[in-house]
Order: structure tokens, then sequence, then C-alpha cells
């Protein structure tokens, strides 16, 4: 069969005015795109513009492995030269979205000053340090290789002597007391993140580091921050990009007992206390059970008294962990510790002297709902006076 003659324009007849302008407008636009295309992808200065694929999710039981914060050997100035060598990768990068805690008051004000202690004590009273901090934190709850509370995050692998996640919780720095004022502006800050603050200039980082250090993992990870003197890392792949930040949280806080002396919402630490309490050897103690009556116990009706020898030279709040440790579950417990083994008594019933050379006292009473630990501060230095023993 033929074909069928193609249609013309009948002779005087002329193309509608919008469909020919249409058809130009059309045409300069595929032109533009090309040419902004082919300047895109060969042009040297230029920026080079490219769809990015999500690398695929691996499967649910492989997470990646969460090194401690290991230092190699290297000099300051050698550290700094090594950090700089490391590319800032700007590609894919992505800002948190919003976090909003969901657990009780309790839970909160535990997960707020677990949060509070580490933006303190690793960035200083410095409010964008702070809030940098605090976003990986974030970041690291809601990733599936890390715990899945506030406190859990912060205090990671802090019960070892090597292989704490954040170095504060392991170095003794906690031994040291900032002011009241910053304290509460620390507080401050955690409440905003746990309240849906988000810091969008350190992405999705889940590891940092100041730049006169050498982390075994830096060369691992992607640098993809750099605020102030902090270098800030995700992860390469899928466990960098935003679908891999979907951990549910669970929002319930542990009290832990290395930060009773900041937060008497982490007094009640009994129980994410060991079972067994090792007092310093140079403190003249043995190695001490719970549940074992030891010199200078009372126990009568439930009602334990412990009188005990503390170690000159460690850290005070170490006091109270001590204390937890040794008090247990009990319903009453009073702890009363001295660092001068003259003036210790052997037993409760001691002489004024002997009672005002008290280091330290703790003192639990579930069924009154009181729990209480104070220090000598004579001896040391408490920033908040209703932590001193009155004299």
């Amino acid at each position: 069969m033929a074909s069928p003659a193609p249609r013309s324009v009948p002779p005087g007849s002329a193309i509608p005015l919008w469909r020919d302008r249409t058809a130009w407008a059309f045409a300069l636009l595929a032109v533009a795109a090309i040419v902004v295309v082919l300047y895109a992808t060969t042009s040297g200065d230029g920026p080079r513009y490219s769809v990015r694929i999500p690398p695929p999710a691996p499967p649910a039981d492989t997470v990646p492995e969460v090194l401690p914060m290991e230092l190699a050997p290297v000099a300051e100035d050698d550290a700094r030269a090594a950090n700089a060598r490391i590319p800032l990768i700007t590609k894919g990068f992505a800002a948190a979205r919003p976090f909003v805690y969901s657990g009780d008051a309790d839970n909160r004000g535990r997960a707020r000053d677990c949060l509070a202690a580490a933006m303190l004590y690793e960035a200083g009273d410095d409010g964008k340090g702070q809030r940098a901090v605090g976003q990986v934190v974030i970041n690291r709850v809601r990733h599936p290789a890390f715990p899945k509370s506030i406190c859990g995050v912060v205090f990671q692998g802090s019960e070892r002597a090597t292989g704490c996640q954040f170095t504060f919780t392991c170095d003794g720095a906690l031994a040291r007391r900032y002011s009241a004022a910053a304290w509460i502006r620390a507080q401050v800050n955690a409440e905003i993140v746990l309240a849906g603050g988000v810091d969008p200039t350190v992405g999705l980082a889940t590891h940092y580091h100041t730049d006169w250090v050498r982390p075994y993992w830096s060369d691992s990870l992607e640098k993809i921050a750099i605020v102030d003197t902090h270098l800030f890392f995700r992860w390469p792949g899928y466990w960098g990009t935003p679908g891999a930040f979907k951990g549910a949280v669970a929002g319930v806080e542990l009290p832990v007992a290395k930060m009773a002396g900041l937060s008497p919402l982490h007094f009640g630490a009994a129980e994410t206390a060991l079972a067994e309490a090792e007092v310093d050897a140079a403190a003249g103690e043995p190695r001490i059970t719970a549940n074992v009556p030891i010199p200078g116990q009372i126990a009568s009706g439930g009602r334990e008294t412990i009188t005990i020898l503390l170690d000159r030279k460690a850290a005070p709040e170490s006091f109270v962990t001590l204390a937890l440790r040794l008090c247990g579950t009990r319903e009453y417990c009073k702890f009363m510790g001295w660092t001068n083994p003259v003036l210790k008594p052997e037993s409760e019933a001691m002489n004024d002297t002997q009672r005002e050379a008290m280091t330290f006292s703790y003192l639990r009473d579930d069924k009154a709902g009181f729990e209480k630990a104070l220090w000598n501060c004579a001896e040391y230095k408490r920033d908040d006076v209703r932590q001193c023993m009155k004299r």
C-alpha cells in the first residue's frame, strides 16, 4: 500500500506564532543545557556536576568496627602536617536531621548531664566547639555501630584502661572542675541539642580529634569538616550516608558512677556498679566484695555503716564510686571515709577530732527518699558549696 502524501501548509497560510515561539524556546533550553554539561565536565576550573547514587546498604548484621582512640607516637608538628595532607571531602555532605530526646524527666536529666560533660570536657567552655561535639554524640547514638543511649555513647569503653571513645572519661579529666557557670552553660547547650538543635557544620561526622594528634583510624575515614583545631570524620561508603543514621534511641539512661560528682541524678549508680570494689593497694586496703562484712562495717537491722581509709591521691569523685559499690543495693547505707589513717575510727563511734577530719560521707535512705554525698572542702574544693560538709 502506498504511503500517504505528507501534509503541507496551504499557500498563504502561516504557522501560529505561539507554536513558533514555543519551539524556539525549547530548542534554546536544550542547547543551553548541553553547553552547561559540556562546560561542567570539561572545564578544569569549574565545578563538576554529577548524580550521586547512594551506595547500597550492607547486610543488616554488618556494622563497621569502632576503634578506640589510640594515638600514633608522633610529634605535634608531624601530626599537623600529616593531618593537613588528608583531603577534605565535600561530596555528599549532608547535615543531620533534628533529634528530640524521648525519655522521661529523670532519663532526660541524666542524658543531658552526660552530654554536657562530653561537650564541656572535650571542647572547653566554648559554645561553637560544644555544639560540634554534641552533634557527634547524637550522630553516634543514631548509628547502628554505637550504643543506643546518650550516656552509653559518651562513656563507651571507659571501663577499660584503653578503649574509651571520649578521652575525658578515662584519663582523669573528670577530677578537674570547671566553674558552676561553665557547667550551667554546657547543660543549656546540651538541652538545645536534645530538643532538636542541629549543628550543620559537622554533618554526619561520627569521629573527631584535634589537629596535633594522629589516631590510628585517621586515614581510614573521610575528613569532612574543620572547626578551629578539631577535625571531623565520617565513615566512607554507606555507613557515612543519611540512610545509616536511623537507629532507634532507647530513652533509658542508666546512672554512671563517674558522673556522680557532677550530677545528683547519677548518684543512684548502684545498679551499674560492679559487684566488687578494688581499693588502691597504696591505701593499705584489701579487695572488698560488697556483700562481705569488712572491718569497720556494722550491720544491724539492714542498716549498714562503713568506715574506710581513702586514697589521698585518688580523684575525689572516685569516693562516690567506691561508696556506691560497697553500699550495693542496700536500702540504708552510711559510708564515711578518711585520708588520714591516724584519725580514721574503727567504727561509727568517734570523737570530735575524728569527725572533723572526715574526708567524705555518703548517706542513702531509700525509705525516706534521701541520698547525699558530701566532701570535706578544706581537703577537696568543690564548686558547689552544697557538696561541702558543715563545719
